[in-house]
């Protein structure tokens, strides 16, 4: 091979790789089903070689997703396949009695390897991925006997009979095989049960027998078998290479065809046992050959682990008793409530199991100046500054010592001095209303004065009640309305305020502030009863 040939063999290795898995692209396809029923319909045969209405016959049959499928969704999944190499255009011709069968049966397919593989492989994962698969221990030893005894023949005086040996190897690598897979799948299926941490007491219990019971069988009958085998795979093998040149003379198998052998672009697959590959797999199963150790040792080692994992479920169960628990089943459990609960109930359980509330429901109000309408989403809302404490730990909680209380003796002080002054002021202008009833015009009241007599007046006015004065007919020519019980007091001042109304009165009071008309109303300042009483005494 020249250099410009090794250069591009990797990628032409790239690009056969991609080919092949290009295959798997139709398992993996929005119509993943219809893609697998059809191409069970092509491997239920032997050299299945269909045409669309065959295809749609069949599947009709077969029922199930594919059923509504027409001829033209069915070309192009069959065309897709054939894009991805999962099946072939047949070269087969095509006899026609008219032009409407013709084009019915001219485009026909057939399955091809690797599509048969792979729908195969798929096909054997679904329809027992999940379950634990036994372990064919029996096998073990029927590949030692069949050692042992092909080790005999090979050592007896003449040989072996070809065709005898033909037969032992191809069973032994059968039952070989077999035992293999059998054991990658169910330490497959036992690493990924034992991956859980949350295995409950019935899970627990029931891979405790599987381990201690089962895996401890496999691992001892292996332990047991395979020093036995590698014992004789070492007195068999420097008789390997005869034995295979003379199975090679007896039978070639396909690759003696015709055709085939020595043909580069022709690859053929031989059966196991015929190439000494084949036998250094099946002595590195046994035998630490390259120094990355065997499979038993391997199997081994994942028993090991099996058994760690094991304990470490079981040490965590132990913990439960002190509350270390997994609280996966109460988080599952918590997930079905919110799935079966309605939109309102599902806030009650979050509040309930999260302590979380909704945005608006914090608990901190806005800034004073601020005001923000019940509507309003907060997430157009004013930001609001949330505590340190509430957003990181959900705390409501005040921090830090209690500040020192406040005087406010000071305050206290000047208030009181104020309420005396004001209350000093109201008794002058009180004592001004007084020595100045009867004569208004006369004279000119304070803004205190003033003040509390307007005060009077609004108390008396809200006081009164109208009445209606004069006769009045029935045609409503004169009807008049006074005041009735216009007064108001002030017991603490002991003044008092009676409000009349008299046609054609004016009263003009003078101020600091200016001047206050009052037409048709007659002003009376006088002393309340009590401070009459008060008077008299003080005088006597």
């Amino acid at each position: 091979m020249g250099a410009p040939a090794q250069q591009s063999l990797p990628e032409a290795q790239r690009d056969d790789t991609w080919q092949r898995l290009n295959a798997y692209a139709y398992l993996s396809a929005p119509e993943r089903l219809e893609y697998v029923a059809v191409m069970r319909v092509f491997c239920s045969t032997l050299l299945a070689d269909l045409a669309v209405p065959d295809v749609l016959a069949k599947l009709a049959e077969s029922g199930g997703p594919t059923v509504a499928l027409d001829a033209e969704t069915l070309t192009a999944r069959l065309e897709r396949l054939v894009h991805w190499g999962a099946l072939l255009r047949s070269s087969h011709s095509v006899k026609a009695s008219s032009i409407t069968e013709y084009q019915r049966s001219r485009s026909r397919y057939q399955l091809s390897k690797l599509g048969e593989r792979i729908q195969r492989d798929a096909d054997e994962v679904l329809a027992g991925a999940d379950a634990a698969r036994e372990v064919s221990s029996e096998l073990l030893a029927l590949v030692e006997r069949g050692l042992r005894e092909l080790n005999d023949v090979v050592q007896r005086p003449g040989g072996v009979e070809p065709q005898d040996a033909l037969e032992r190897v191809s069973t032994l690598f059968v039952q070989f095989t077999e035992f293999a897979d059998s054991v990658r799948d169910f330490y497959a299926y036992l690493g990924q049960v034992l991956a859980r941490y949350d295995l409950d007491s019935a899970e627990y219990q029931g891979f405790k027998e599987l381990l201690l019971d089962y895996v401890e069988a496999i691992r001892e009958d292996v332990a047991f078998r395979a020093p036995r085998i590698a014992s004789v795979l070492d007195v068999l093998w420097p008789h390997l290479p005869g034995l295979l040149e003379r199975l090679d003379a007896h039978a070639r198998g396909l690759s003696g065809v015709p055709g085939t052998g020595g043909q580069p672009e022709v690859r053929v697959q031989r059966s196991r046992g015929r190439e000494k590959a084949d036998w250094e797999g099946l002595r590195g199963w046994f035998t630490d050959v390259d120094g990355q150790g065997s499979q038993v040792d391997q199997l081994r080692d994942a028993t090991l682990r099996a058994l760690q994992s094991l304990l470490t479920n079981a040490k965590r169960m132990l913990r439960s008793a002190s509350g270390e628990l997994s609280r996966r089943k109460d988080l599952l459990r918590l997930a079905r409530w919110f799935d079966e609960a309605a939109p309102e109930d599902a806030h009650d359980i979050a509040v309930a199991a999260f302590g979380l509330y909704g945005a608006r429901h914090l608990g901190v109000p806005p800034a004073s100046d601020e005001a923000v309408p019940a509507y309003t989403s907060w997430w157009n809302g004013p930001v609001v500054e949330v505590p340190v404490a509430l957003r990181e730990r959900g705390s409501r909680a005040q921090r830090g010592r209690a500040s020192a209380m406040e005087d406010h003796s000071a305050q206290k002080r000047r208030l009181q001095e104020d309420a005396r002054a004001q209350a000093e002021s109201r008794r002058a202008a009180a004592d001004e209303l007084r020595s100045a009833a009867g004569r208004f015009a006369d004279v000119r009241l304070t803004s205190a004065g003033l003040g509390l007599l307007l005060e009077l007046l609004a108390t008396a006015l809200g006081n009164a009640r109208l009445r209606r004065t004069g006769a009045g007919d029935l045609d409503g020519a004169a009807q008049e309305f006074g005041l009735e019980s216009a007064q108001s007091a002030d017991a603490e001042l002991g003044i008092r305020l009676t409000v009349r109304r008299s046609s054609g009165a004016r009263t003009v009071l003078h101020s600091a502030d200016g001047d206050l008309v009052l037409d048709d109303l007659e002003l009376e300042i006088g002393r309340t009863a009590e401070a009459e009483v008060e008077a008299e005494g003080s005088v006597s």
